[in-house]
């Protein structure tokens, strides 16, 4: 399916891509691979970080968003709890993060970051994946605590004392 998605251009290029890959791949097979230098380990944090970064300010923005409004209208009339607008909430953030991965992953891409340059064992390393999964966690973390923003402009008790006078 998604060879198929894919324009002619994007298909050749990627075809010369995984040629290269796989060309580098067979060299670096005759090689022992050393294992990634701290640099290169703090380059694949970054890269990783800074798109979930955009994922969980976005993810926690929409949810927070959607989850009062949900609240504070449809669940008025239907009488959900809170919890519940909240998961409706989530499921509305859930669907917004499906149609704006790609420009999360866009505007990233902008940023001038580039693909960490290591060899194809170096990528397979566990440091390497360590490195990734800690980038994407702490990138993900952070963007959720800026993605509490909305927060700034919902009273603290207020929609609590309309919902109890609705009820």
């Amino acid at each position: 399916d998604f060879i198929y998605s894919l324009h002619s251009s994007e298909r050749s290029c990627l075809l010369k891509e995984l040629h290269r890959f796989e060309s580098i791949a067979i060299a670096q097979e005759k090689l022992e691979a050393q294992p990634p230098t701290p640099g290169q380990l703090r380059y694949v944090f970054i890269h990783n970080a800074i798109p979930f970064i955009g994922f969980g300010f976005l993810d926690n923005a929409i949810m927070i968003v959607a989850g009062t409004h949900i609240e504070l209208s449809i669940g008025i009339i239907l009488g959900i709890s809170t919890m519940a607008a909240a998961a409706l909430g989530n499921l509305v953030s859930d669907l917004a993060g499906l149609g704006l991965a790609g420009y999360v992953e866009a505007l990233a891409s902008r940023l001038g970051l580039s693909i960490p340059d290591l060899s194809p064992k170096q990528v397979d390393m566990w440091q390497t994946r360590v490195s990734s999964h800690l980038g994407k966690a702490v990138g993900v973390t952070i963007g959720c605590i800026l993605g509490m923003f909305p927060l700034i402009f919902f009273g603290g008790g207020e929609d609590d004392e309309k919902l109890e006078k609705k009820n």
